[in-house]
């Protein structure tokens, strides 16, 4: 199972009920911040969600409106004895893009820990060591007026164990487990491989994050089957296409021509526009392109769970 929380669904400057840019996600017990825009804080006090143990905060690109919120979290993290390292990740040039904030935020107890990327996957416990080593997390180059990143979140599941074959090959109960997880596992009675007592993968869980982004190839492709795409859609009107590609951004209806040609089952439109005051007068925009698409809103919780 998956949870996800739309903390912040505003682009640019944040309105009275609309933070800026902000995701959060829980699978395990562990957490991902998807950028950390002004209001974070707050707007994820509302929505009750704790970001006082997050493990990851994952940037998409160095616009203001998505990690002015960093400086505070950062304090607020000392002021409540955080310990632990924090690990932040993003496009390249964080090192010196983040280099102000950082120094905001003053000297800290715990450590912070840079990971530029430059697209590809990662298995997530190469950056957090406590996620599981079935979570993945993919960033790719996007279309946007700076260096940008997507990121695409997977959860792999394993195939049916089968304890009967488990006792006939006479593997120790104590390692089930492990093996439930993928994991060989090496034992006085010898050495016993996932494959042997495990079906076929079944499928597993796929949520997109786009950050901003104009059309392009990359989020069709990595967007392909997702079982979420959370996609920026700052300008509402048909006719502000043209516009938006201009600016780097995405209209209600291009989002949802991504989520078609992608096959996504559901696409949940963010990054609103100061503009766009009420999201839902442009939802048709969209719903008569992908059906199975909602607006977001600051505090909107998804929770996502493997298939039967």
């Amino acid at each position: 199972m998956v949870d996800v929380t739309l903390i912040g669904t505003g682009g640019l400057k944040p309105l009275p009920d609309r933070a800026l840019a902000s995701v959060f996600l829980r699978c395990d017990g562990r957490t991902i911040l998807f950028d950390c825009g002004e209001g974070t804080q707050s707007a994820a006090a509302k929505a009750s969600v704790s970001l006082a143990n997050v493990d990851l905060i994952a940037l998409t690109h160095f616009h203001g409106d998505h990690i002015f919120g960093l400086p505070g979290l950062l304090q607020t993290l000392q002021v409540m004895e955080r310990t632990s390292p924090l690990v932040i990740a993003g496009p390249k040039g964080i090192s010196a893009s983040l280099s102000p904030l950082l120094e905001a935020a003053g000297e800290l107890p715990y450590e912070i820990r840079l990971k530029e990327l430059d697209g590809g996957e990662l298995k997530l416990n190469t950056l957090v060591p406590s996620f599981s080593e079935l979570a993945t997390l993919t960033c790719f180059k996007t279309n946007h007026r700076v260096s940008s990143l997507g990121y695409c979140f997977t959860l792999e599941r394993m195939g049916k164990f089968n304890p009967e074959k488990a006792k006939e090959l006479g593997i120790p109960v104590s390692i089930w487990s492990e093996l439930q997880k993928g994991k060989a596992v090496e034992t006085e009675a010898g050495r016993f491989l996932p494959e042997q007592v495990l079906g076929e993968k079944r499928k597993g869980i796929k949520i997109v994050v786009t950050g901003d982004t104009a059309e392009c190839d990359n989020l069709v492709k990595y967007s392909e089957n997702a079982d979420l795409l959370i996609s920026e859609a700052t300008f509402g009107e048909n006719e502000q296409k043209e516009l938006a590609e201009e600016r780097g951004h995405m209209t209600f209806a291009v989002a949802a021509e991504i989520a078609k040609k992608a096959n996504v089952k559901k696409l949940c439109l963010t990054h609103f526009s100061p503009r766009v005051v009420d999201p839902e007068e442009y939802l048709e925009n969209a719903t008569s392109i992908f059906e199975n698409t909602v607006c977001g809103f600051d505090g909107m919780k998804i929770t996502l769970e493997f298939e039967d």
